[in-house]
């Protein structure tokens, strides 16, 4: 199906609600990244809304991850009355670019700076509230959540990532370059380590950085099931806590799934025997970003 420059819109047949997925033609912004904007505001809609951007895996588009019955977040707009942005890669094979220069620093013009314009974007257009600007994703759509979280910690309260990696982790000298050894889990480093890698992303940031929730499979063939350790890893670095669980909950959210919490601000959920991609929990991440 071909898309043009002006504005589009991509309907459910099976719903019966008149919002739709939109296309922005015109976000703004000066990042080099053509990666497309669009735009799910459901009819009822709440005053000074929270905003979710929810980024697709690798082989996917923002239309198609949203007619995803396995990823339910226009069904959690339906019901909570906040807007989703569903951007969609620009890239061969659809890949996010967690891999170059431009993506991996703040504002250096990639994929993260576009979709970091979408909410700069989104803000006034749709009257949300700035202090609740969520990130979710799923596997090449959890590695920009990471990313997003390192670039532009002062746009987002908190993420939840399905799979993914590190912040940097798949750095490259290409853009969107996959990365054997670190989706093959081999790219490993300590808490300070991963930490200053984060950080060095957006030098000189002292301000609040959003809560992370980290979600992986035991199971996992295509990102190595160590990369949660590595995730866990970053984040505590950032947020000076130890990598002993304050807390761990056997059979949460679900039987075979373990949530740990490392202090308030980071999460994780592992799930014994479920492998790429876990499944979206639209409650269990509602619930992290204190929605609706």
């Amino acid at each position: 199906m071909h898309f043009s420059n002006v504005a589009n819109v991509f309907v459910l047949p099976a719903l019966a609600q008149a919002a739709a997925l939109t296309r922005v033609s015109n976000y703004g912004g000066t990042a080099s990244s053509k990666t497309e904007m669009w735009v799910y505001k459901p009819d009822n809609v709440k005053a000074n809304p929270a905003l979710v951007v929810v980024i697709h895996s690798c082989q996917s588009t923002a239309q198609q991850y949203f007619a995803n019955s396995k990823i339910p977040w226009h069904q959690g707009s339906d019901a909570g009355g906040y807007i989703t942005v569903w951007p969609t890669s620009p890239n061969s094979g659809t890949c996010w670019d967690v891999s170059s220069s431009k993506s991996l620093k703040r504002d250096g013009g990639g994929d993260s700076t576009a979709i970091a314009n979408m909410i700069k974007y989104a803000i006034p257009q749709y009257n949300i509230n700035a202090t609740r600007v969520y990130v979710t994703g799923g596997s090449s759509g959890a590695m920009m959540g990471n990313v997003l979280a390192a670039t532009y910690p002062d746009l987002i309260k908190a993420v939840s990532v399905y799979s993914g990696v590190a912040a940097g982790c798949f750095v490259g000298q290409g853009v969107a370059q996959w990365n054997n050894a670190c989706s093959g889990g081999t790219s490993t480093n300590t808490q300070a380590g991963w930490a200053k890698i984060a950080e060095d992303m957006y030098p000189g940031y002292n301000g609040t950085r959003p809560k992370m929730q980290i979600w992986h499979g035991s199971a996992d063939s295509t990102i190595a099931p160590q990369n949660y350790q590595e995730e866990l890893k970053q984040w505590t670095g950032v947020f000076g806590v130890t990598m002993t669980a304050s807390e761990s909950k056997f059979n949460t959210p679900e039987a075979s799934y373990t949530t740990s919490n490392y202090g308030p601000n980071v999460q994780g959920i592992y799930g014994q025997g479920v492998g790429h991609s876990v499944p979206s929990h639209l409650k269990v991440s509602e619930a992290w970003f204190s929605l609706p």
